[in-house]
């Protein structure tokens, strides 16, 4: 519960309102078919409106010479392809790969986005299951493409890392390779971008309660600090959201590469 809902100040008697995990949890807003929907549920779905209404408002009724909308559009769809789809996997395997890429670095990057957007101001991917769920088809996605290239035994030399050449250590990277791979992989693909959006949201909580919480005597002048504080971790949250988008993708192009390159 943020500090200007119960109006608590500095020397009232009562103690600084600190943020928690209870600043995560959200009662249900309404209930579709049977499904609670939550806040951060209903942002996820929003993102989704937002993201489909861009691209379609900018590329509808595409022109040669495109407008403000569509050189926009254009834009982000070409830093995603060349940036991050070309460098991974080169244009002629990544091709085949963009419109899956753009569309996840854009869900992810609007999803942050939303932690400093007004009445929202909530990071939908400070909620693990998101990160989690998007993470678990990147996986899928590895794993389809891994066992489709090399086959089966291929695909399990290909996530082992088998090489006779290792000699009398090949049980031991056999074991590491798998366990990573198979199990730590997808886990720190989508921890990354829930610590960072977690981390960065209980930040710009605490500085902002701890604005209202001082506004009060001789804590005005920490408060204003405080409030300083709050806009430069805005400022920097707004550029790790879009750092975290770009690294989601670059590991999920990275991993589409190691499914498709030959085994020696």
């Amino acid at each position: 519960m943020l500090a200007f809902e119960t109006d608590c100040h500095l020397f009232d008697g009562c103690g600084f309102p600190a943020p928690g995990l209870h600043s995560f949890m959200f009662e249900p807003l309404f209930t579709v078919g049977g499904y609670d929907v939550n806040k951060p549920m209903l942002l996820a779905l929003l993102s989704t409106v937002v993201i489909i209404g861009f691209f379609w408002a900018a590329f509808g009724r595409a022109k040669v010479v495109p407008g403000k909308l569509q050189m926009i559009g254009e834009s982000g769809y070409d830093f995603v392809r060349k940036s991050i789809v070309y460098e991974s996997l080169g244009k002629k395997v990544g091709d085949k790969y963009v419109p899956f890429m753009v569309s996840l670095f854009f869900f992810v990057w609007i999803m942050n986005l939303w932690s400093i957007i007004p009445v929202a101001q909530f990071p939908v991917t400070s909620i693990i299951a998101f990160p989690a769920g998007l993470a678990l088809i990147v996986y899928v996605l590895w794993m389809y493409l891994t066992f489709k290239k090399h086959g089966f035994v291929g695909g399990l030399k290909n996530i082992t890392g088998y090489d006779k050449s290792l000699g009398p250590i090949l049980p031991m990277i056999v074991f590491l390779e798998f366990f990573s791979n198979v199990l730590v992989r997808p886990f720190t693909h989508a921890v990354r971008l829930f610590a960072n959006m977690f981390a960065g949201h209980l930040l710009i909580l605490m500085f902002t309660i701890a604005s209202w919480y001082m506004l009060n005597g001789i804590g005005i002048a920490y408060s204003g600090v405080s409030f300083v504080m709050t806009i430069l971790m805005t400022a920097f949250e707004l550029f790790i959201q879009a750092v975290q988008a770009y690294i989601f993708v670059l590991l999920a192009c990275t991993y589409v590469q190691g499914a498709l390159a030959e085994h020696h």
